[in-house]
């Protein structure tokens, strides 16, 4: 019944003929599976004839989901970046489904959380589960990996390295590692590595060159031509907006309960993100990008106020 139920939750139109062959069962037998599906609740719409099939469609329950042991860390992975705005359902689910894990996929989001820095918000770009869960579990047992990697330019390299630390920033996961082939450390996104292979040694930890790993890789950053160059006069003392967001940042006093924000970016929803949650007054000194994303996104919390309220 199970394995009949992973077929018929991709919701595609399984011909009775086929679905049987893959069950291995005869087709009278998949008919009265159908119907003991039909008993529990399960909304199963079936053609007859020759090229009749079946497919289940959304009902009243949630049919017990087959996932593959990529696919359940997957949705732990994104529940873990959910449970980062506070938020509890996701909390909860993220819960159930560790608890629900074997140990070993147990092990894999242990890794995770405790070799990560930050947690990253949603909307980024697409990350390969298994890969972050790997190097997780590298980074926490000194084990050297070998990768493809594509850098900034688009230059393919097969990169072999003993990580270090899994840091986010914004919308982006980052590993720490230090390279051996080019004898330095370096800072790698994450969605640009593919092909992760553990080599089963171990390598005896190396002193980073920085007081930790965020501090790594943002300045790498900073160092890096970005696409805007963001400033900003936050109504805060620098000590506050420095607790917030200094590590990503360069924050300077600028008069009574002012500072001033320096924050070069490729993406402008990371400063709307800080200036919304920073629930001050605020200047855009810069770029004119900015200062036209904040107004359209003033414009749609305005309409959308205004809905609330009824008024125009």
């Amino acid at each position: 019944m199970l394995r009949l139920l992973s077929l018929l939750q991709t919701h595609r139109y399984w011909p009775g003929g086929e679905l049987a062959e893959r069950l291995e069962v005869s087709p009278r037998t998949l008919r009265r599976d159908i119907d003991r599906l039909r008993e529990l609740g399960y909304a199963v719409d079936a053609v007859r004839g020759v090229a009749g099939g079946y497919q289940l469609r959304a009902g009243g329950q949630l049919p017990p989901l087959l996932l593959e042991d990529d696919e359940a860390v997957a949705i732990a992975v994104a529940l873990r970046t959910a449970t980062s705005s506070g938020e509890d359902t996701s909390l909860q689910a993220l819960t159930k489904v560790i608890a629900l894990m074997p140990p070993r996929l147990r092990r894999r989001m242990d890794a995770l959380r405790s070799q990560t820095d930050g947690v990253p918000w949603a909307g980024g770009p697409t990350l390969d589960a298994g890969v972050l869960t790997t190097l997780a579990q590298a980074c926490r047992d000194d084990e050297p990996v070998a990768f493809e990697y594509v850098a900034r330019g688009g230059e393919a390299s097969r990169r072999r390295v003993e990580p270090h630390r899994l840091v986010s920033v914004g919308h982006r996961w980052y590993l720490v590692a230090y390279d051996r082939d080019r004898q330095d450390w370096r800072s790698f996104r994450v969605d640009r590595i593919a092909d992760v292979t553990t080599s089963g040694q171990r390598f005896r930890p190396r002193e980073l060159p920085a007081e930790d790993a965020p501090s790594f890789v943002t300045a790498g950053i900073r160092s890096m031509a970005t696409r805007y160059d963001v400033r900003l006069r936050i109504a805060l003392p620098a000590a506050v907006v420095e607790a917030d967001i200094g590590r990503w940042a360069t924050v300077t006093p600028d008069g009574a309960g002012w500072c001033r924000v320096w924050m070069p970016t490729d993406t402008l929803d990371w400063p709307l993100m800080v200036l919304a949650r920073m629930d001050a007054a605020f200047e855009v000194e810069g770029p004119d990008e900015l200062r036209a994303a904040v107004a359209s996104a003033a414009s749609r919390f305005a309409q959308a106020q205004a809905a609330g309220t009824g008024t125009s």
